[in-house]
């Protein structure tokens, strides 16, 4: 997670332009699309699929556990988060309501296109999932190793834990990855259906290690009050995707929502969102469609 956010001066003075014509009932948009006085972006609103638009609602499936991208507010009601402040501001770029439902992780996909039009909840754009969903990039991030304060254990890849306890949520890239390592020597996976029952694991002593992408397990850390730390390295670095259906029904809507990005990165909201809950590290500068590398 080294990608920097674009920071440039036309950026500052665009955000700045914004708001003031926010303020008086109107708003201006930076690059080539154009944002009309309710504050759309004309030219994404315009891919979204016209059921879509009707119905004025896009339903998003989310893992309402994997702090600080999406987790449950002290109501234990509310869904907030970075993924969820993105969804909301590129939903008013496309001129309809993002609404979020918590659904266990590795169920989120196979319910795209009958349940749920999106899936936003930190999913690591991979050749297997872009084989069932189309994903647009949106962040940056990487995999570590979240161990109890005073752990001699320093792992800079998934084979420094053979012999080990590793807890993992379910479906994630971080299971593969333990998964196969358990081919080649002796390790004990522990997979829970949400992060928060894998960081349980670790509290209680029956896990040695927690995998998570790094801008989490780094939340995590920070939220434990010394009792928990980012061991070793963290490894294999590779985009976030929002992931959409490649059905008809919902033909367009992932080139929308990249051009929704596009015009929030121009704005300076992109980068403020991702500011708030402190992951600004993961910003990218492109939010193209399919683009893993593995």
């Amino acid at each position: 997670m080294t990608r920097t956010p674009r920071h440039v001066a036309s950026a500052v003075a665009l955000a700045s332009a914004l708001a003031l014509a926010a303020a008086c009932g109107g708003s201006s948009s930076g690059g080539n699309a154009k944002v009309t006085s309710g504050g759309t972006n004309a030219a994404a609103a315009a891919k979204v699929p016209a059921s879509l638009k009707t119905a004025g609602v896009v339903k998003v499936a989310t893992d309402a556990s994997y702090a600080p991208n999406e987790f449950f507010a002290a109501d234990n009601k509310t869904i907030q988060g970075m993924d969820v402040d993105l969804g909301q501001a590129i939903g008013a770029e496309l001129g309809v309501k993002f609404t979020f439902s918590n659904v266990t992780f590795d169920s989120i996909i196979p319910a795209l296109g009958n349940r749920y039009d999106l899936g936003i909840a930190s999913f690591t754009d991979n050749k297997d999932r872009e084989k069932v969903v189309d994903m647009v990039d949106y962040f940056s991030a990487g995999t570590s190793f979240m161990v109890p304060a005073g752990s001699s254990l320093a792992p800079k890849t998934v084979a420094d834990l053979c012999g080990k306890t590793a807890a993992v949520e379910k479906g994630t890239t971080q299971l593969d990855d333990l998964t196969a390592q358990k081919k080649k020597c002796k390790l004990t996976i522990l997979a829970f259906p949400d992060q928060n029952q894998a960081n349980l694991a670790l509290q209680s002593g029956r896990a040695d290690v927690v995998m998570a992408d790094s801008p989490v397990n780094a939340y995590a850390a920070k939220q434990s009050a010394g009792k928990f730390i980012i061991a070793g390295s963290i490894y294999g670095t590779a985009p976030y995707g929002i992931a959409v259906p490649k059905d008809a029904a919902h033909a367009g809507l992932a080139d929308a929502i990249s051009l929704a990005l596009q015009d929030l990165a121009a704005t300076g909201k992109y980068q403020t969102i991702l500011k708030k809950w402190g992951v600004q590290a993961g910003a990218v500068t492109s939010f193209g469609l399919n683009g893993a590398v593995s």
